[in-house]
């Protein structure tokens, strides 16, 4: 019986579906944008070409506006992104994909290619939808 796993890539496991938005965009227009595109997540917009992408999930809406006691009118995205995001590159082993989001506390990351984002990746994509586990 061969219990090898065969290689997936990022890339393999990771949903095409990217949604970007600016920093100034309010917490309600983010989770708007959100819910009208089915993602968890949303890339913010570099400001200049030498800036670095932002990124905001739903955990932090719940603690830089929920827990916060703000209302979502009131908070804007660069607030409460994280800031660089840090993105695996396409070709990356899922298992180094894993272990990297696990040790830097990510639920989620933008994979890159080719110096740009095509994709996002995340925990539950690793076990969800990957159809060898």
């Amino acid at each position: 019986m061969d219990t090898k796993r065969s290689f997936q890539s990022a890339k393999d496991v990771m949903t095409k579906n990217i949604v970007f938005v600016d920093g100034m965009a309010t917490a309600k227009e983010a989770v708007e944008i959100m819910r009208q595109k089915n993602v968890e997540a949303l890339i913010v917009k570099k400001r200049h070409k030498q800036d670095a992408y932002g990124i905001v999930i739903v955990h932090d809406f719940i603690k830089g506006v929920i827990i916060a006691e703000k209302t979502s009118e009131e908070v804007n995205i660069f607030e409460i992104m994280t800031k660089p995001a840090i993105s695996v590159p396409a070709n990356m082993d899922v298992r180094y994909v894993a272990s990297l989001l696990m040790k830097v506390g990510l639920r989620m990351a933008p994979v890159e290619e080719n110096g740009e984002y095509i994709g996002m990746v995340s925990l539950s994509h690793l076990i969800l939808d990957n159809l060898l586990f």
